[in-house]
């Protein structure tokens, strides 16, 4: 049994970054992280960047057993009840996904979100496993970005316990000369953070991390989504070794207070607490979404 085949896919238009992954003993893969193609100016939706991903499964005759999201992305719409209704694939999410619908439904007033992360095929427990083919995947939650997110980690063959594991880490930390995610989202905390990204650092230092997304670091012309263990505890600015847990909390505070919210921040969480389902059309036949309306002034009128 080998390890997994991994082939990217990078989303310049969110800095997002979906994979393939599959065994190729089976040809049974997954797909983590996939991309609707957005245009928030005209409100349509494109499925070129989804369809690129489907036609490289089929070219290397991958059968597609599962749809990973690594949490409630808030930069970007997922598509997979697409990938899910092309090919049968089952969409899954760590079961934090729950805290998340009840922190934004009443936010956007959504009264027909399925209970219980409804809209998932199935949502995984911290340390659960499951198969990909022959490959063992273990889950790890780690939230503090989001409480739903969770790592995918592609354990080591047992017939080869020494070779590097394979981590897909979502928002929890970014590339070892870029640093780490904001933790200021509703249900995030800088503390949980750091705590989850030592848990993740504790792994082999030679276990491969997987990137959702990448800006470019200063100084850096490419994008780059790979990194290991050990580079980021060697290399990481915001949380290598020696990096103490009030460092972090200090710095990702200060920080977070300056940051803008993300470009597609309202119709992502409407959209992808629901599995990616969108709102049932309305009698012209048309979906729409919400845009929670918050006056600065208490006495302005709105109505």
């Amino acid at each position: 049994m080998s390890g997994p085949a991994i082939r990217a896919f990078f989303d310049e238009a969110t800095n997002t970054v979906t994979y393939l992954v599959w065994d190729p003993a089976t040809k049974r893969g997954a797909v983590v992280d996939p991309v609707l193609d957005w245009d928030n100016r005209s409100g349509e939706a494109d499925l070129k960047s989804a369809s690129t991903v489907l036609e490289a499964a089929r070219a290397e005759g991958i059968a597609l057993d599962w749809v990973l999201e690594t949490h409630v992305h808030a930069d970007h719409l997922t598509a997979a009840p697409w990938i899910k209704q092309q090919t049968g694939a089952r969409i899954g999410i760590g079961e934090g996904v729950k805290r998340v619908q009840t922190i934004f439904r009443p936010v956007f007033g959504l009264h027909d979100l399925a209970p219980e992360g409804g809209d998932f095929d199935h949502l995984f427990r911290d340390g659960e496993r499951f198969r990909i083919g022959t490959l063992d995947v273990e889950v790890m939650h780690l939230p503090g970005h989001t409480p739903a997110c969770a790592a995918y980690h592609v354990l080591p063959p047992q017939s080869q316990p020494d070779a590097a594991g394979d981590v897909f880490v979502g928002d929890t930390i970014f590339m070892h000369d870029y640093g780490t995610a904001r933790a200021d989202f509703p249900g995030g905390d800088a503390r949980t953070l750091y705590r989850s990204i030592r848990r993740l650092l504790s792994l082999p230092p030679e276990t491969r991390l997987w990137m959702c997304h990448d800006y470019k670091a200063p100084g850096r012309d490419q994008f780059a989504w790979e990194s290991t263990v050990g580079q980021q505890r060697a290399l990481n600015p915001h949380v290598r070794d020696g990096k103490t847990e009030e460092e972090f909390v200090a710095f990702r505070t200060t920080r977070d207070a300056q940051l803008s919210a993300p470009a597609l921040l309202l119709p992502s969480i409407q959209v992808n607490i629901r599995a990616g389902r969108f709102p049932k059309a309305e009698a012209n036949g048309v979906h729409y979404l919400k845009i929670p309306v918050t006056p600065k002034r208490p006495d302005a009128a709105l109505s």
